[in-house]
C-alpha cells in the first residue's frame, strides 16, 4: 500500500455532491435536459460554410478614425 494513499478520504465538495443527490435524485435528469437545451444540438455544416463565405473582413482596430497630420 502506498504511503499516500488515503482510502477513505473524500473531500467535503465530494461529500456535499453525494449527499445533495442522494436528497434530490432528479438532479441528474435535469442536468441532462439542461446541457442538452444549451450544447447537444445537431450542426448543420454546409450552414456554416455559407456564414463563414459571407463575412467581411474587419479592420484591425475599427474605432481608430484616420491619422491625422496634425499630431
Amino acid at each position: 500500500m502506498s504511503i499516500f494513499a488515503r482510502p477513505h478520504y473524500m473531500s467535503d465538495a465530494t461529500q456535499f455532491i453525494n449527499q445533495l443527490k442522494a436528497q434530490r435524485p432528479e438532479l441528474d435528469v435535469q442536468q441532462v435536459a439542461g446541457r442538452a437545451l444549451l450544447w447537444d444540438k445537431q450542426v448543420d455544416r454546409d450552414l456554416w460554410q455559407d456564414y463563414d463565405a459571407g463575412r467581411v473582413a474587419q479592420k484591425p482596430y475599427p474605432y481608430q478614425a484616420s491619422p491625422s497630420k496634425d499630431l
